[in-house]
């Protein structure tokens, strides 16, 4: 299988870089992670005239009809960038949601938004004490009067406080199902927070929050497949930004070695020490090869079970080497590493955030073996 970049997936991959290398230094981030909202308006609405925010979704709602692989580059880019607009759980999980499940109503509302930038989605899975679990047991729906009422309770909503709309996933006497939710409406309360790595993110508790019928995203108890496909796709797309942000931690690391004398000389002249970078450029390597391998199974097969696999398996390697990467850069640069001044620290985080984020090696571990 030949991995190489189409000419039009590369040159949207510059062009992207190119952006974010003009636009979005480590000292306009910092800005952006400070501010009151914590994601730029100006960055996403650059995001929608690139066609970032289409890219995913399929011709017939006015996107590109593309997947995974036309975004891997995309996606390394954001990682080098630190980039923290909720780009994956716009397009990748409540986009593709939408795209997939919805009726031709509900796409016509909700995507043409999400293409140009003017409204913004966020996808409520989690629940407190369910770690990873996909599947809801706390939020539960039932029928009312003209609809449903929706109660229960997500966390870690990442783009929550920024959604015009939440797409919560709710137990019912069918199923899981999967629903839409006005941000604003009556009986939801954000809790927003910011993490380790800089993301916004959302408690969000629903309480007695009365819902129209129309208000159900594809069939009744039928969600629960969609909800796991999106969420490999998503996956498969952190890894490649994974990627990108093991590349900027090799890199600030090689320039810092290069710079840094004791004795006299580069501390990047003790063999020791270009052992350990040699290392931690193998461990970013091999994560790539098994990147470049969830994005394809993603888009190429059809088969659950292939698909689940292949992701679980990328994952458990970029969350190793995540660490790794993550932790000697640190090292290497001494007790600066770890300063606010510095990208590497931030890098770092953001590293140690993705290594858990929709499950960590432990989780899909078991899910691997669960599936062999």
């Amino acid at each position: 299988m030949n991995f190489d970049l189409t000419p039009e997936q590369q040159q949207l991959a510059d062009s992207v870089s190119k952006y974010l290398a003009n636009e979005y230094s480590f000292e306009k981030r910092k800005a952006i992670v400070h501010s009151d909202s914590g994601v730029s308006e100006t960055v996403w609405q650059t995001f929608a005239e690139m066609g970032l925010t289409a890219m995913t979704l399929s011709e017939a709602d006015d996107g590109f009809g593309g997947g995974a692989m036309d975004l891997m580059a995309v996606m390394e880019s954001m990682g080098e960038a630190l980039v923290v607009e909720p780009f994956l759980e716009n397009v990748a999980l409540a986009g593709r949601l939408v795209s997939r499940m919805g009726s031709a109503t509900q796409r016509a509302a909700l995507l043409p938004g999400l293409i140009d930038g003017s409204a913004r989605l966020a996808f409520a899975s989690l629940e407190p004490g369910r770690r990873y679990a996909l599947a809801p047991q706390a939020t539960l729906a039932k029928a009312g009067p003209g609809g449903w009422v929706l109660n229960g309770h997500k966390c870690m909503v990442t783009g929550a406080a920024s959604a015009h709309k939440l797409l919560v996933s709710a137990l019912t006497p069918a199923g899981v199902s999967q629903f839409i939710v006005d941000a604003h409406a009556a009986g939801v309360t954000l809790n927003p927070s910011r993490t380790v790595d800089g993301f916004r993110v959302a408690e969000v508790t629903l309480t007695h929050v009365a819902l129209g019928s129309d208000a159900l995203l594809g069939e009744d108890g039928a969600a629960m497949p969609f909800i796991e496909e999106a969420t490999d796709f998503a996956t498969a797309l952190l890894c490649a930004e994974a990627i990108g942000a093991m590349k900027s931690a090799n890199d600030a690391t090689l320039e810092y070695m290069k710079q840094r004398k004791q004795f006299g000389v580069p501390i990047a002249s003790f063999q020791v020490l270009q052992h350990r970078m040699v290392e931690m450029y193998i461990s970013t390597e091999q994560a790539r090869s098994m990147a470049i391998l969830a994005a394809s199974k993603v888009d190429g097969t059809t088969d659950a079970r292939e698909r689940a696999r292949a992701v679980s398996a990328a994952k458990i390697k970029i969350a190793d080497a995540a660490r790794q990467v993550s932790q000697e850069s640190v090292q290497l640069h001494g007790g600066m590493g770890m300063t606010e001044e510095l990208k590497v620290s931030h890098t770092f985080r953001r590293l140690t955030m993705i290594a858990q984020q929709w499950g960590d090696a432990d989780h899909h571990l078991e899910r691997y073996a669960a599936l062999t």
